[in-house]
């Protein structure tokens, strides 16, 4: 992993506001789902935390190894050289299988985020949205069922009717009453 210099002013701000973010209990969660799929993937209960997690899952073989066992042959290719780049590949292998799988872009991490350890709660938040879709696909998953979508199509004279609706006073007019004429209390004085 890349050592990098501690950030002052507003990248320190940015650092903590990230740090701030990452749940042990989501963190736990993700680990033992993939101790489900993967039971040879080195890990353990004992060690919890960003920089634990981001040893273990920074060459991206445990993350391949977890997109075979949700999908076989879904990263035919892993890398086991312990070079940067090669490390690099495998997370981008199985980012590549996440979006291929259902996952929202959005949803799922960024290669630097975990291989350099900046961004380890959106990490915990990829593998969550990769369990979340494998649940809907009817595989062992993790966190909330997803919704589905629910499309509704009006006719015509449906969307008329909505429109000539009479709507009541929460949304129309009061008979064209105003304030003009109410005083409240003493006038203002310039005096006073």
């Amino acid at each position: 992993m890349a050592e990098r210099q501690q950030g002052y002013g507003f990248t320190a701000e940015v650092s903590e506001k990230i740090a701030g973010k990452y749940d042990s209990n989501q963190e736990r969660e993700a680990i033992a789902w993939i101790r489900s799929l993967v039971p040879d993937s080195g890990l353990d209960q004992s060690e919890y935390g960003a920089e634990a997690l981001a040893e273990k899952l920074n060459d991206g073989t445990i993350l391949c190894k977890l997109a075979n066992a949700l999908e076989s042959r879904a990263v035919p290719k892993m890398n086991t050289s312990k070079m940067a780049f090669k490390k690099m590949e495998n997370i981008n292998f199985f980012l590549e299988f996440s979006y291929r799988f259902g996952c929202n872009k959005t949803d799922m991490f960024q290669t630097v985020d975990l291989y350099e350890a900046t961004n380890m709660a959106q990490v915990v938040n990829g593998l969550h949205a990769l369990g979340r879709k494998a649940n809907a696909k009817g595989k062992s998953g993790i966190g909330p069922k997803e919704s589905n979508k629910n499309e509704r199509n009006f006719s015509e004279e449906q969307i008329r009717q909505g429109r000539d609706a009479q709507i009541g006073l929460q949304a129309g007019t009061n008979k064209f009453a105003n304030q003009s004429g109410q005083n409240f209390g003493k006038t203002r004085a310039i005096i006073d």
